[in-house]
């Protein structure tokens, strides 16, 4: 590698007029070929060399910021400063553009009011049964001694939640068809955007993926106008989200018109379908390679649930699973990055950042760095647990943003107590009923959607009840 003005981005000597320290790349394409081999390996041996170090990369400057003060300052206490960017916006340019995760100012603010309503706890309580519900279908399909893919079951698992809480649709219903469909299609297209396909047809000439998410995004526009018809005008009450969007106000009295309300569904359907499964694939697998955890875990769930599948009134007492939980998304964050591009000329850790530079937010080293996390790279669910801390057997006066798998400040994941409420409740029903042994035996995380980490297979052992 070569560096133009190498410096420790801690030294004091720092002067605000200088650009952060930087790595030339080769001509005209910089560190795209490096990026596109691996990018978490790439952005994380960057880290090596200071908390704020640019490259170039798909034609853009990226500033890493690896040090979780500077993350806080960007996504909390200056977030006003910042907006999603174009490299992140362009995801949403292809999936949702009327939908919140890429809304900027007052239709930002306006869409995450209504929508903020919509995930109180009473709302996903009212999800909880319906998770559990899912979770008991999927693991009676899986007998002793059985290898399961377990990321395509978890994949169909999250799916099924999702559709039902969503839509109030069973996947076994032929409408849910139309949204498995567009969930395919999608994952296709993003892989083929992130693989380049886009770069060798002309601009005006549709690849083929795009034109398979075309027209599943279709089907599913007409069924969400459709649904949202239904919903409409029924004098009946659901809590699924389609029918609260589809009946919901903004304070000035007008409602979601059905492109924004299809956004908005499409963009929950990626985020929380993708985001879930991953987080539960990688627990599942590290809870295979470690027995004693897993027994643990299982000790745990019988002593809080006893004979009966676990309810959302049990997850404070399941302090192990949410460790078991958090410990995976520190190890495997499911969005590895997160990206923010100043609006205007600003300076972070004492480095000039242009407007057109696009922060690159690194949970994947962030979270494996060994200045806030004793044994970094090991899984170690104690680490997170009241009484290891009380102890002092960890690292406590880590920064808060040294772990931030849900983003942080305004724009936090809106989905995030859906989330864990989903993944322990999930996690519990399935350790209560299985345990897994290893199959697969090395995962190699790729970014696409999510930190997909490929196949992943698992062999089930069923427990005696």
């Amino acid at each position: 590698m070569r560096w133009s003005h190498l410096k420790r981005n801690t030294e004091p000597t720092a002067n605000v007029a200088d650009r952060p320290p930087g790595l030339d790349g080769l001509p005209v394409i910089g560190s795209t070929l490096s990026f596109i081999r691996n990018p978490l390996d790439f952005v994380r041996s960057i880290g090596e060399y200071g908390d704020v170090v640019r490259y170039v990369a798909f034609g853009r400057e990226f500033v890493v910021i690896s040090d979780p003060e500077l993350v806080e300052t960007v996504l909390v206490s200056r977030d006003n400063e910042f907006w999603k960017g174009e490299f992140e916006s362009r995801l949403g340019d292809i999936v949702a553009p009327d939908g919140v995760f890429y809304a900027e100012g007052s239709d930002w603010r306006r869409q995450r009011s209504l929508l903020q309503s919509l995930f109180t706890p009473k709302r996903i309580e009212a999800y909880a049964a319906d998770m559990v519900d899912e979770t008991v279908r999927m693991t009676d399909g899986w007998t002793d001694g059985t290898i399961v893919n377990v990321r395509e079951e978890l994949s169909t698992f999250t799916l099924g939640v999702l559709t039902r809480s969503l839509f109030d649709l069973d996947l076994e219903d032929e409408r849910a068809d139309v949204v498995v469909r567009m969930v395919d299609a999608l994952g296709e297209y993003v892989d083929a955007e992130m693989l380049g396909v886009r770069s060798v047809l002309p601009s005006w000439v549709p690849s083929k993926p795009e034109r398979k998410f075309d027209r599943a995004m279709a089907d599913l526009d007409a069924l969400v106008e459709s649904l949202v018809h239904e919903h409409r005008e029924s004098e009946g009450e659901s809590d699924d989200l389609l029918s609260l969007l589809a009946t919901a106000e903004y304070p000035d009295g007008t409602t979601p018109s059905p492109n924004e309300v299809s956004d908005q569904l499409v963009q929950f359907l990626v985020a929380g379908h993708e985001t879930s499964a991953t987080a539960l694939t990688y627990t599942c697998w590290l809870l295979a390679n470690d027995p004693e955890m897993q027994r643990r875990l299982a000790r745990e769930i019988e002593t809080v649930c006893g004979d009966r599948n676990p309810r959302i009134d049990d997850l404070g007492s399941l302090t192990l699973s949410e460790a078991v939980i958090n410990e995976a998304m520190r190890l495997y964050p499911p969005f590895p990055f997160i990206h923010r591009q100043p609006h205007e000329s600003t300076t972070l850790g004492g480095y000039r950042i242009p407007p057109e530079s696009t922060l690159q937010l690194p949970l994947s080293s962030v979270h494996l760095d060994d200045r806030w996390w004793r044994n970094a790279e090991s899984f170690r669910p104690e680490r997170w647990l009241p009484e290891t801390e009380q102890n002092g057997n960890w690292k406590c006066d880590r920064p808060e943003y040294a772990y931030f798998p849900f983003g942080g400040g305004p724009r936090h994941c809106i989905g995030m107590r859906f989330a864990m409420t989903e993944l322990q409740l999930s996690l519990a029903a399935m350790i209560r009923r299985i345990e897994f042994e290893p199959v697969t035996e090395s995962l190699g995380p790729t970014w696409k959607v999510s930190l997909d980490p490929g196949p992943v297979k698992l062999r089930i052992r069923t427990r005696d009840r």
